[in-house]
């Protein structure tokens, strides 16, 4: 992980760069620093990390993008500037304005999450209660924990279900009871093959959209020659479809709320749930 003093010259640099400026003050607010600290962040950026970066521009108070500025620490990706403010807390003052939806907390209990990551850690088998929608009674499983897993509008926990004989998902929020920690097992990440194998998922335009429509979807996603292939593992590779609102099974009646198709899902369908 990067130090405070790198975290200092990356947020000079982010801000700099797509906000086209920086200023002590912005430091300040930032890390509660003092004006002393941060004017002295903002000379080692511009003498020391990228010289002849930033000019000063005495009406707005403030350094601006030189117009030979190219950026040394951030990654120029449009991506990694709107993860970071819509993940952070940023003051009025730093930011033009952006909204991101976040939906409702699931939630999960802290003494069996506390439980799974010191399982997850240990590699050990933890007894715990689980419910669901088909079985919503509290009901005993034996699971080995080995990633917790973001699957856009909730987290699940990959494991070994001594169960069910298998690797499967279960989402967080619905463990019940106090879990008990019990021995080592052999079934750890290495053994998950689902996991373990990489899959790419293809995806390219509704081909019921004229020409012109499918453009600007290519355009969207930056597709080579039509499609868009995203690398990921077996295991997770519904969810990225979910995440993209891709049917595989039933088209929707309008091509414009479809919008993408999944182009290689006889390659990948046996990895798919359902199927």
């Amino acid at each position: 992980m990067a130090n405070t003093t790198e975290i200092r010259h990356w947020f000079i640099e982010l801000h700099a760069w797509w906000e086209g400026q920086i200023n002590s003050t912005m430091l300040c607010q930032q890390f509660e620093l003092s004006r002393q600290a941060a004017s002295s962040a903002l000379k080692t950026y511009r003498e020391d990390i990228n010289p002849n970066s930033l000019t000063y521009d005495a009406h707005s108070k403030a350094y601006r993008p030189s117009d030979t500025m190219s950026p040394r620490i951030i990654s120029g990706d449009v991506a990694e500037y709107l993860h970071w403010v819509s993940e952070h807390r940023i003051p009025a003052s730093l930011s033009p304005g952006f909204e991101s939806l976040k939906p409702p907390e699931r939630s999960v209990s802290p003494q069996v999450m506390r439980a799974m990551v010191q399982a997850q850690r240990e590699q050990r088998r933890l007894e715990v209660d689980y419910v669901s929608l088909t079985n919503p009674n509290d009901e005993g499983r034996i699971i080995v924990p080995h990633t917790f897993v973001n699957a856009g509008v909730r987290w699940h926990l990959r494991a070994w279900c001594e169960k069910s004989q298998q690797y499967r998902d279960f989402v967080l929020s619905r463990f019940r009871g106090t879990p008990e920690l019990l021995d080592a097992s052999p079934n750890g990440k290495d053994q998950d093959t689902a996991w373990n194998t990489p899959l790419e998922l293809v995806f390219a335009p509704d081909p019921r959209l004229n020409d012109a429509q499918k453009a600007v979807l290519m355009n969207d996603y930056q597709m080579n020659n039509g499609t868009l292939a995203v690398a990921t593992r077996a295991a997770l590779a519904q969810y990225l479809i979910q995440e993209m609102q891709v049917s595989v099974k039933v088209l929707d009646g309008t091509p414009e709320a479809q919008q993408l198709v999944l182009v290689n899902k006889q390659e990948v369908r046996g990895w798919l749930f359902g199927d």
